[in-house]
């Protein structure tokens, strides 16, 4: 459920500011406004943080790459103690000075190179040598020439042919240069020579290795970073929360948010530090943080929203409950395989061995994968395979004939297996857009809001939608007028009541409810489409199924004899590829289904933002 809040507002002397946001943080449990503030000090801090943040991106990244090269050796002594502030300030200091150092050695390292490729085809020789000449008269010209070019010159040009093996040639001319209009490229002579640069290259090449290892050594104090930057990040906090308190001469408020389980902590906070408060209810205009709390199993969806990164806003639905009972099964119907499920299962139980506790992820893995392997038993799907469920009777056993994978060994069509699994699709659509409706209703009856009879109006539409679905995809017999009615009634309930609303006027309800008329027709057209998209759960299984029997077929030849290893190659890289691509169309369809379809019936827009109080971090 979403907790409810109280708005506080609290006024302390003002020489006591900085004190009282100390004790606010002590005891954690007000999340303050936030308000958009600088300063000098606030200033000082983020430039720290960003350093602070570059230099432990720049050892984190140094450190991953050394181990990823050198997995057995280079792991050990790689943790050091924790450092006072004064030398993990040197540290820093170090770091950041030795980031700047590698920065500025490769760029000059990459000049280098540029130059020293330019200078690769002429050779090595002394740049010296050539100062020297030109300085006693005689100047030496550099070209690249083409063979026709270089023939046009004749014997009026003296030089000397450096080069005769490639199509454009390298000659030297003695004291001047080509004539006037000679296509050539001419040199510009480097300050350096070959052999010079080639030192230089190599002298750089050490140091920034020697910069590395350095890097590597000091990446034993990432731990040291991570401490200090939470120590950054809570002083950061508690400057803008000390920036954005009003303040007068005498003294100093602030404004925010408490939980309502928590107000009695509160008030007894507020006695001994003898502060002013006022508790209200948030008005209409607030915007109170969300904070969620469900029951243990519950929770364990809260893995799959933090990846999402949904919060339902204040007003909103919690749907943690439904949205972890539909997900389940999505997730069942999309992996569809009962041997994916035992897969899954087995991965929990090993990440639950290796981290020795069962946290929320593990436990919806749990959740998910024996939700899986009950829905491929009752299919009969392991690993797409017959012949598995023709060979263990105890298998065939467990199968529902009607939803069977393989109707044919218990004498039903695949047409009607089919039809069956699209309508159970329908169904559990029909059933979750309607309980939307009906959550609606019973907040709206709360509230004595008479829009609720629209959200019967929608109830009814959906409900005989369903039946419309049913006629026009598999080609059921339903009572057609009948069904047209109810959605007629259904429409007509959500004209004349859709605008209406505590405090509106009934004919000024009905005049919106009117003025919305074309709107209200596509929405209706939106919820049949909506039935209809739950068939996606139908037709992303029958895909799983279709590509895991089809990597069967290719390694059935192979399973025997000296092709053994190769059938079992394709078993293994096919089925692992058809596992990720079931849980890939979980992410897409699965969840789609729940934040789309579902809550868009309820009229969710997921615009919260997280409950998080003023407190310690470290």
């Amino acid at each position: 459920m979403i907790v409810p809040m109280k708005r506080v507002s609290l006024i302390v002397l003002a020489y006591e500011k900085r004190s009282a946001l100390k004790a606010l943080r002590k005891a954690g449990m007000v999340h303050l406004d936030e308000v958009p503030v600088k300063g000098e000090t606030i200033e000082e801090l983020e430039r720290s943080r960003q350093k602070m943040d570059r230099a432990m991106m720049k050892l984190q990244e140094v450190r991953a790459a050394r181990l990823k090269k050198d997995k057995k050796g280079s792991t050990q002594n790689l943790e050091a103690s924790q450092v006072d502030e004064e030398d993990f300030s040197e540290i820093n200091t170090r770091v950041l000075w030795l980031i700047d150092e590698q920065e500025k050695i490769s760029e000059r390292m990459q000049k280098t190179i540029l130059e020293r490729d330019r200078l690769h085809e002429w050779g090595d020789f002394s740049v010296e040598d050539l100062k020297d000449l030109a300085d006693r008269g005689i100047r030496l010209h550099f070209y690249r020439i083409g063979r026709k070019e270089l023939q046009k010159l004749g014997n009026d040009t003296d030089f000397v042919l450096l080069n005769n093996e490639k199509k454009n040639l390298l000659v030297s001319t003695i004291g001047s240069a080509l004539p006037e209009g000679t296509v050539a490229q001419q040199l510009d002579l480097p300050h350096r020579s070959l052999s010079d640069l080639n030192g230089s290259i190599e002298a750089d090449r050490n140091r920034l290795d020697a910069i590395e290892e350095e890097f590597f050594a000091l990446s034993a104090y990432l731990g040291s970073y991570k401490n200090h930057l939470s120590l950054l990040a809570q002083d950061l906090r508690f400057e803008r929360a000390s920036a954005a308190m009003g303040e007068d001469d005498t003294v100093a408020w602030l404004s925010g948010y408490v939980p309502q389980n928590m107000i009695d902590t509160f008030k007894k906070l507020a006695s001994v530090q003898k502060w002013a408060y006022a508790l209200d209810e948030p008005g209409e205009e607030d915007t109170p943080p969300t904070q969620v709390k469900n029951s243990r199993w519950v929770s364990i969806i809260g893995p799959v929203f933090d990846i999402l990164g949904t919060v339902p806003g204040y007003r909103e639905y919690d749907i943690s409950m439904w949205f972890l009972m539909f997900f389940a099964l999505f997730f069942a119907m999309i992996v569809g395989d009962a041997a994916y499920g035992v897969i899954f299962l087995g991965t929990a139980v090993l990440m639950h061995r290796k981290l020795k506790k069962a946290n929320n992820a593990i436990i919806l893995l749990y959740v998910l994968s024996i939700a899986s392997i009950v829905w491929g038993a009752l299919t009969g799907t392991w690993f797409g395979s017959k012949a598995i469920l023709e060979s263990v009777p105890l298998l065939k056993a467990l199968v529902i004939p009607q939803i069977a994978n393989y109707p044919e060994l218990f004498g039903l069509d695949a047409t009607t297996s089919q039809n069956m699994v699209m309508q159970f699709c329908f169904i559990v659509g029909t059933l979750q857009l309607s309980l939307a409706c009906a959550m609606n209703i019973h907040r709206k009856i709360g509230r004595k809001d008479l829009s609720a009879v629209a959200d019967f109006g929608w109830l009814l539409m959906i409900d005989a939608l369903y039946f419309l679905v049913l006629m026009l995809v598999i080609g059921a017999s339903v009572p057609v007028s009948a069904v047209g009615s109810a959605v007629g009634v259904g429409f007509a309930l959500v004209v004349l009541f859709g605008a209406q609303g505590p405090q509106v006027p009934f004919l000024k309800g009905l005049a919106g409810g009117a003025a919305g008329l074309f709107t209200t027709f596509l929405n209706s057209i939106s919820a049949f489409s909506n039935i209809i998209s739950y068939i996606r759960l139908f037709a992303v299984g029958m895909a799983s199924l279709a590509i895991a029997q089809s990597f069967n077929s290719m390694a059935s030849g192979l399973l025997q004899g000296f092709a053994l290893p190769a059938g079992i190659l394709i078993l293994v890289i096919g089925h692992g590829l058809n596992l990720v691509m079931a849980l890939l169309s979980v992410v897409v369809h699965g969840v789609r289904l729940n934040l789309l379809e579902f809550s868009g019936q309820l009229g969710m827009e997921w615009t919260g933002y997280q409950y998080d109080p003023f407190r310690e971090t470290v």
